[in-house]
């Protein structure tokens, strides 16, 4: 009972404890689970020769922490949306369904409630700026999957800022819709800025008379189309957005047109490269995220009394375990990894399609580059047997690819990762998603109260709870 009383006492206490709140920088680490931000830290500490603990990511410093557990109205394991829903709402909702409530009641994003009450509202990813986790904060329909629906309801929430890497279907899924929503979008008062090169035009004097901007990426030199996701930070190249970019420049924007403001910012990929089971890749998306944090600790550190950090996740996924055998993990492996397990497939995809035949010294040069395979990772004749067999089979049509949530994986990249993993010594339980609990950190003013176990139906109200501090 005196436990609880402390508890209850130290809570109160801390909601009284600091000055006005006027800027909430939020991050959601898509699939982030604990075992992702330890094996992100151990991993570049194995690299790097130096003791673990000793190699830290920003949010594991910040002074205040915890766990939350992720359920959602429908499964104990939930999906992106009913997650993404309960981290901006508060409240729980079946799996598939995007600010509504099991009911199809609409619910009341923190983000629309601070935007009701002057604030500026900043959404940015790493992937689409209507999947799941950025949509629950401004849009309310039935299935995640209606992304024109959802493109429309962008454009209408009048939100000062949106940065990602573009629509999912912007002209709709069948290309059939009337109104582009790029177009849409710019119909309603926002400024599409397409990559850094046409944001460099845009001088931060300037932004004060911009009404309200959209940052995406570029299509590439070929024309290809990247609406779905920013490329991984393993496989970035120059000219390539960033979520550090997109967060240093909506601060500024945001900073000029509002006294406070509010942003939510997505590690959207670490989610991708778990459901590929793909450990530096997903080790990589953490530590990105955690670049982009530092401009938000930037400008804590101008404004420490009136900023509050949280970092959290939706879910876990993967199953990521740290150890599959013995009392030993070899992360340092993972180093040889030159790229994600999405390139890697399309490496192998494109050999076969390039080649009328193609030979296991092909084969073995690729796995040679890009893991690292027999010249910096020992393969043993059995590991070695057991890929020439895949490769006969792929040659002859007859191996089978992997199909994720995200991408199909072409058998010869999927096993290639699948084996780097296992000298890793990590191991995972699934592609999709788990019950794990996920962590929280928080800095700054009334992060106190986000110490200790929480479910994630308390971030919301904890938010609520230090941001109305400022009116009193």
């Amino acid at each position: 009972m005196k436990r609880y009383l402390f508890s209850f006492i130290f809570v109160l206490c801390s909601l009284f404890s600091f000055g006005e709140i006027k800027y909430i920088f939020y991050f959601i680490g898509d699939g982030m689970g604990a075992n992702q931000v330890l094996g992100a830290e151990m991993y570049r500490s194995a690299v790097q020769d130096e003791p673990l603990g000793r190699v830290q990511t920003l949010m594991t410093s910040f002074p205040y922490s915890g766990s939350a557990s992720s359920h959602s109205a429908s499964n104990g394991i939930t999906d992106s949306a009913a997650a993404g829903t309960c981290l901006a709402t508060g409240k729980k909702t079946k799996n598939g369904m995007l600010g509504m409530g099991p009911d199809s009641t609409r619910l009341t994003t923190i983000a629309e409630e601070l935007k009701a009450e002057g604030w500026g509202i900043g959404i940015m990813t790493t992937v689409a700026i209507d999947h799941a986790t950025p949509a629950a904060f401004y849009a309310h329909v039935v299935k995640r999957s209606k992304y024109y629906e959802i493109g429309k309801q962008l454009s209408e929430s009048g939100f000062d800022f949106f940065g990602g890497a573009g629509f999912h279907h912007p002209q709709g899924k069948k290309d059939h819709e009337p109104v582009n929503l790029y177009r849409l979008a710019e119909e309603r008062g926002y400024t599409v800025v397409h990559g850094m090169e046409e944001l460099s035009e845009i001088p931060e004097s300037r932004y004060t008379d911009i009404s309200k901007m959209i940052l995406v990426q570029k299509d590439d030199d070929q024309g290809a189309k990247h609406g779905s996701n920013l490329r991984y930070a393993i496989d970035r190249k120059e000219g390539d957005l960033s979520l550090r970019q997109i967060v240093s420049t909506a601060i500024p924007f945001l900073a000029a047109r509002h006294e406070r403001f509010f942003m939510m910012v997505e590690g959207g990929m670490i989610d991708y490269a778990c459901h590929g089971d793909d450990a530096a890749t997903a080790f990589g998306e953490v530590w990105d995220m955690d670049e982009a944090m530092r401009e938000a600790y930037a400008f804590y550190e101008q404004h420490p009394d009136e900023t509050l950090i949280i970092v959290t996740a939706d879910h876990e996924t993967g199953g990521l375990a740290l150890g599959n055998s013995d009392y030993t993990l070899h992360l340092d492996a993972l180093q040889h990894q030159q790229c994600s397990a999405w390139v890697l497939s399309d490496l192998f995809v494109q050999l076969f399609k390039d080649k009328k035949k193609v030979s296991w010294d092909d084969v073995k040069e690729i796995y040679r580059e890009q893991l690292g395979f027999w010249d910096k990772v020992e393969i043993r004749a059995d590991e070695e047997r057991a890929l020439k067999t895949l490769y006969k089979n792929t040659r002859a049509k007859k191996s089978k690819d992997t199909k994720t949530l995200y991408k199909t994986i072409n058998a010869m990249g999927d096993a290639g990762i699948a084996l780097l993993n296992k000298k890793a010594h990590i191991g995972w339980t699934t592609r999709a998603h788990s019950a794990h609990v996920v962590p929280i950190y928080a800095i700054g003013a009334g992060a106190e109260v986000f110490s200790g176990w929480h479910d994630n139906t308390e971030i919301v109200p904890l938010i609520r709870k230090v941001s109305e501090r400022m009116k009193e």
